[in-house]
């Protein structure tokens, strides 16, 4: 191990959350250049850097950073950096100089304990020698605080935070309950303030532990989907979680639940604790929704089934069209209704009757809404239907939050809400309960609201199952199309999707163009045998760009999983070349021409659609999780990668923002919800239990339109349709709409 000390000269890079950073270190012995974690440091601190020296292929000989730390200056020579470096407001270098002539090695002495002297040095005034000052005893306090949170493991980025929300008061904090840092400050959950309190020595069965224990699992149940726990479930998870007894817990979840931190539910006997977050969300949709039900009246509502189905029956002709009785009668329910839930498999004619609804609206002069989820599902909206769909984010004009763009806002709203008559949503089995209450803010009573989607996909990655506990709850009217009509004596996806779905076995053993299997069982001949399929057989099948292909696999890890498939397959699909520019974001390449996946909500990012001669002829903000595009152009001039998504928008991002983007050669089935491609490949070896399933196989096939292909073990498709459990979520939005309902009253 090297240790370097000196001040920091200029950061080249930092990535979001400063675990990446490049900068270069001043020394007496010339610049350091220096790689790795330095959060919260700026430039022209002192700090000390211990690492190991390192020779990298482009960039050349730097620091490895282990540890880093900072550090007060030691001598004259030192001090003069220090000051002159732009640490202090309102010190450059020449009248750093001067201080330290004057003052020499007893400078910042002077400056903590006799400001006033500073006055004495030419250009200095006594007000500004007394803010010079402040800010020195400031930057010292500070120091000492994080040296002080430093002994506990905690990082400078997270001191840094501490000490903004606490000041002096940081040093009691985490002597006596650092479980506070938990509730107080983003970014700390209890995982941090539980290492903390160990280290500090706070006992196991201390009742601040066991209430942020609680509350750092309801918050991770979030992650699997659920809006609450059982109490029993969430003691036990607990329990494991701090290694002690649940009996000790019920004091604690009663104290949580005066403190307004949660809120407890009895149902059939049974506990249910939520946090107040999701309990407020699923009433408000429940009551929104109704509110929707029992408001509308409009001329459709006045007319009867036989009137509108004789009307029905004319626009078929004139569509050219021939619906079958179900979806006759969804469009008459449809109509008649102020909600109503359009629901069937791929192919059974959800389009068709989606066409005919809007035909309907325009011949009563309904002004109308379409919106998806994601841009490549309001993409297919839009050419299926022949008018535009938007995401929900853009239908909600949606804004970022004053601070990071992590939280999102919407400017449609309840004081603000859309001016329609009528709003179709498809791909609803994706909408969480986040987005379906900003969603139902926007709506006024009166507004007509179809839901379309598949409730045999999978559910949405954030949480509730909205579609799923609307048709649950049987208060709306619905209707679901099962007639497979997307499909002719060739074609197969839509049908064998259907028998597994049903967990019926497929025979392999037959092979069609449009469905097969190829038995492999090596990673390697599997990632060949992709390469093949991709560069050669496909493109020339079905006259696709190699791109159109889409690999989707069940998982993020392991040897088919998205993050070994990626860089192989960037490698061989998209090699490098003279031609293609590059840019190196920590250990990932990223590529002129790269495919590539939006992977946060990011609802400050600026993007626009060009027309003709590159000319904007649309503009906006927001770019959400799931959005695929390709690299269109890297800049290392002003060092910025423009990408081009596939609904046409371009967003450019700086470099520090490379975060956000990652390969999209190979994504998971989870994040291929709502798209469709021309060819889907799907690599399959055996894997967790929990992922192999049959629903996570019917969701990848249904995303193919002319071809699926199966690489890999026929027996663990074979294991994945005869697994039939689907994860249970605890929901309750069923039941308030029912409770509701029989109530027959509104809470908001």
């Amino acid at each position: 191990m090297e240790t370097e000390k000196g001040y920091i000269g200029h950061f080249t890079f930092k990535n979001e959350d400063e675990s990446f950073t490049v900068f270069d270190l001043v020394t007496d012995g010339g610049t350091v250049v220096c790689v790795g974690p330095a959060r919260g440091y700026g430039e022209g601190e002192m700090v000390e850097v211990t690492g190991e020296y390192v020779v990298h292929p482009l960039y050349k000989r730097q620091l490895k950073i282990s540890s880093i730390k900072e550090v007060e200056p030691e001598d004259t020579v030192q001090v003069e950096r220090y000051l002159g470096s732009g640490a202090i407001k309102g010190i450059g270098e020449a009248l750093a100089k001067r201080i330290v002539k004057m003052f020499g090695d007893d400078t910042f002495r002077i400056a903590q304990e006799e400001p006033e002297r500073l006055a004495e040095v030419k250009g200095i005034s006594l007000k500004k020698a007394y803010d010079i000052g402040e800010q020195i005893a400031r930057k010292r306090d500070m120091r000492e605080a994080m040296m002080f949170m430093q002994e506990y493991g905690i990082s400078q980025n997270l001191g840094n935070k501490i000490y903004q929300r606490y000041g002096a008061q940081v040093y009691k904090i985490l002597k006596e309950n650092p479980y506070r840092l938990a509730e107080d400050i983003d970014g700390v959950g209890f995982k941090i303030a539980d290492e903390i309190a160990s280290k500090v020595g706070i006992d196991i069965s201390s009742e601040f532990r066991i209430r942020c224990g609680l509350i750092y699992t309801l918050n991770t149940m979030s992650y699997d989907g659920n809006c609450y726990y059982p109490k029993d479930e969430l003691f036990s998870r607990t329990a494991a979680l701090l290694d002690i007894d649940t009996l000790v817990m019920d004091t604690q979840l009663q104290n949580l639940a005066m403190d307004h931190k949660v809120v407890v539910k009895v149902v059939d006997d049974v506990e249910r604790v939520y946090l107040p977050l999701f309990y407020r969300e699923e009433t408000k949709c429940a009551d929104k929704l109704l509110e929707l039900r029992d408001s509308y009246d409009s001329d459709f509502s006045k007319k009867s089934a036989n009137d509108l189905m004789m009307q029905i029956e004319e626009a078929e002709k004139s569509m050219n069209i021939e619906l079958d009785m179900l979806q006759k009668q969804a469009t008459v329910k449809c109509l008649k209704n102020g909600v109503f839930i359009l629901s069937g498999g791929p192919g059974t004619g959800k389009t068709t009757t989606i066409n005919m609804i809007i035909r309907m609206f325009e011949e009563y002069h309904l002004d109308f809404m379409l919106a998806a989820p994601t841009g490549r599902a309001a993409k297919r909206m839009t050419e299926s239907t022949g008018y535009e769909a938007r995401t929900i984010h853009r239908l909600l004009e949606v804004g970022g939050d004053t601070s990071d763009g992590s939280k999102p806002y919407f400017d449609r709203n309840e004081d603000n809400p859309l001016e329609v008559d009528a709003i179709i949503v498809d791909e609803m089995s994706m909408v969480d309960i986040h987005l379906m209450v900003a969603l139902l803010n926007a709506i006024e009573p009166g507004t007509k609201l179809v839901l379309v989607g598949d409730v045999d996909q999978l559910p949405s990655v954030g949480p509730g199952q909205i579609l799923r506990d609307i048709l649950l709850s049987e208060c709306f009217e619905s209707e679901k199309l099962e007639k497979i009509f997307r499909q002719d004596n060739e074609s197969h996806i839509v049908s064998y999707a259907y028998s597994i779905n049903k967990g019926q076995q497929i025979d392999f053993s037959k092979k069609y163009p449009d469905f097969f299997l190829l038995e492999k069982n090596e990673p390697a001949v599997i990632y060949d045998y992709i390469e093949v399929l991709i560069k050669d057989k496909l493109p020339k099948q079905f006259n696709i760009n190699p791109l159109d292909t889409q690999i989707l696999t069940p998982m993020r890890k392991g040897a088919i999983g998205v993050e070994v498939l990626n860089p192989i397959l960037q490698a061989r699909l998209n090699p490098p070349d003279s031609s293609k520019k590059e840019y190196l974001h920590g250990d990932i390449i990223f590529r002129e021409g790269d495919k590539v996946m939006q992977i946060k909500n990011d609802y400050n990012l600026e993007w626009e659609v060009v027309g003709k001669y590159n000319i904007p002829i649309e503009s906006g903000t927001g770019v959400f999780n799931g959005d695929v595009g390709r690299i269109a152009e890297i800049n290392t001039y002003i060092k910025e990668v423009t990408v081009e998504f596939d609904d046409g928008r371009r967003a450019r991002y700086s470099y520090e923002n490379m975060d956000e983007l990652e390969h999209a050669y190979a994504v998971t089935i989870h994040k291929s919800q709502g798209s469709e491609y021309p060819v889907v490949i799907l690599p399959i070896l055996p894997g967790p239990r929990m992922l192999m399933s049959r629903n996570l196989l019917y969701t990848g096939i249904t995303r193919a339109k002319e071809c699926v292909i199966i690489i890999g073990s026929s027996e663990t498709v074979g294991s994945m349709i005869s697994q039939d459990m689907i994860q249970r979520r605890y929901t309750s939005l069923n039941e308030k709409l029912i409770e509701i309902s029989k109530r027959g009253m509104h809470d908001f």
